[in-house]
């Protein structure tokens, strides 16, 4: 046997007995150790601590900086990041972000081809380097794994390489949970009005709120019915109101742009479009002139007032929940569905994270083979268990039914919708909440308020 031919077949059981025998990557790239810088907001450190063993069990090479920032800074430590080059690899945006942000995203690509951790099988165990191709996250499989909300807002349409090639639908996020708009209600209040249970629809919602509200003898609001009607002091005041006209039968956008303010032709005619009904029906709650006034812009906040039980009714989310425990332990409440205008076709509300990938990642492939582990049903349970929130995934639905707590959300994930795909989320929700404060000005004209709306909406949709 010559020298030569001896160094080759050592070169060759060197690659075999290391795991390099097959994929894309050279052995050198492969052992390099590498960090992944993972950004978020919310969430401690310990909600993933599970998450990130397990993950770096199978991949000892890469390491997860993990960074928690506050939410009134998150976005410009982002943007400043990124504009000096070394933001995260991993970070999570809020879902209405997507169109903002999608040009400094990376899409999943088709394979991932990383390096994990195993046991070697020979004669001498050890941990050995191993490469392997990943399947990438698809539409398809994304629309059978995930909540139907969740392909209507990160797979987008991409260009290919070849220009005149036609356009693609890629995955450009995977979300660790998904919230739902629910209603809270005050035991005691409702109780002490006669009423057995909260209405399933907003007429008698609206009865119902007129009937338990109280005014002094100044006409002021003593006791408040709901939370609702104005802007500034009612949590997520605009996603109750693009709620409204989504059940309503509004059509938020129709080829890509803002059409909450016309008139859907499937509909019948009425003196409004459906968008301007839901504004002026969400509005009338804060109207002295109106049966089922409950509520003003001089009152406390909405989360306020129902932790001290001056009111209620209060539409919140999930991340309400421990709040309101923690600042009202003895307050006697329950959770329950939002009304519906259809009860037979239910629409609800998502508001939820995602987690994406940086384009300027030095690691895309492992950083979007991280983000789909995480987002994976055994590890995203780890995640919800520790946080309470509803679940992302269709197979983690029943299980979070039978949650006394997580049920009222979980059982509104399949009719969750969202709405805005534009590049300025802050400046759709100020369009929204300008429409709100129109219509308690005086001799205010909802058409009109809902087409400037709609036009303000339209300047942040490319």
């Amino acid at each position: 046997m010559t020298h030569r031919r001896l160094l080759a077949i050592v070169a060759v059981a060197t690659l075999i007995l290391t795991g390099f025998g097959c994929g894309s990557s050279t052995p050198a790239a492969a052992t390099r150790p590498i960090t992944l810088k993972y950004w978020r907001t919310f969430d401690d450190e310990d909600a993933f601590s599970e998450i990130l063993a397990a993950y770096r069990g199978q991949h000892q090479r890469i390491s997860i900086e993990y960074r928690k920032f506050r939410p009134e800074e998150y976005e410009k430590a982002l943007l400043n990041a990124f504009a000096e080059g070394n933001g995260p690899d991993v970070f999570s945006i809020d879902h209405a972000w997507m169109g903002g942000w999608e040009q400094r995203l990376a899409p999943v690509p088709p394979v991932l081809n990383v390096a994990y951790s195993e046991m070697s099988t020979g004669l001498k165990k050890e941990m050995v380097t191993v490469m392997k191709a990943v399947p990438g996250m698809t539409p398809q499989r994304l629309a059978n794994e995930f909540v139907p909300v969740v392909a209507d807002d990160v797979v987008i349409p991409t260009e290919q390489a070849d220009p005149k090639a036609p356009m693609v639908s890629r995955v450009y996020g995977l979300p660790m949970f998904v919230d739902t708009m629910v209603l809270y209600y005050n035991r005691d209040l409702l109780n002490a009005a006669g009423i057995a249970q909260p209405a399933a629809d907003w007429l008698e919602f609206r009865d119902q709120a007129k009937k338990i509200t109280k005014l002094d003898e100044t006409g002021a609001i003593i006791q408040s019915g709901v939370a609702m009607g104005t802007s500034k002091n009612v949590e997520r005041s605009t996603d109750l109101l693009a709620l409204l006209m989504l059940q309503n039968g509004a059509h938020m956008t129709e080829n890509g742009v803002a059409a909450f303010d016309r008139r859907p032709t499937e509909l019948p005619q009425r003196p409004l479009p459906p968008g301007a009904e839901a504004l002026v029906f969400y509005t009338d709650f804060a109207n002295p002139e109106k049966e089922g006034y409950s509520w003003n812009d001089k009152m406390r906040s909405s989360l306020d007032a129902f932790v001290n039980g001056s009111t209620a009714y209060f539409f919140g989310y999930s991340y309400h929940l421990p709040v309101i425990r923690t600042r009202a332990p003895k307050l006697n409440f329950g959770i329950t569905n939002v009304p519906q205008v259809d009860t037979n076709n239910a629409k609800n509300y998502a508001n939820y994270w995602v987690e994406v990938v940086s384009k300027q990642s030095k690691n895309p492939e492992a950083a979007w083979d991280f983000v789909q582990f995480v987002t994976k049903a055994d590890q995203a349970k780890k995640y919800l268990g520790r946080t309470k929130r509803p679940t992302a995934l269709l197979s983690l639905i029943n299980d979070q039914l039978s949650d006394l707590d997580l049920s009222p959300f979980a059982a509104a994930l399949p009719t969750a919708k969202s709405w805005y795909h534009g590049t300025d989320a802050s400046a759709t929700e100020k369009a929204f909440s300008e429409m709100i404060d129109g219509m308690l000005a005086a001799e205010a004209d909802p058409k009109r308020l809902v087409e400037i709306g709609a036009t303000k909406v339209n300047q942040t949709i490319r």
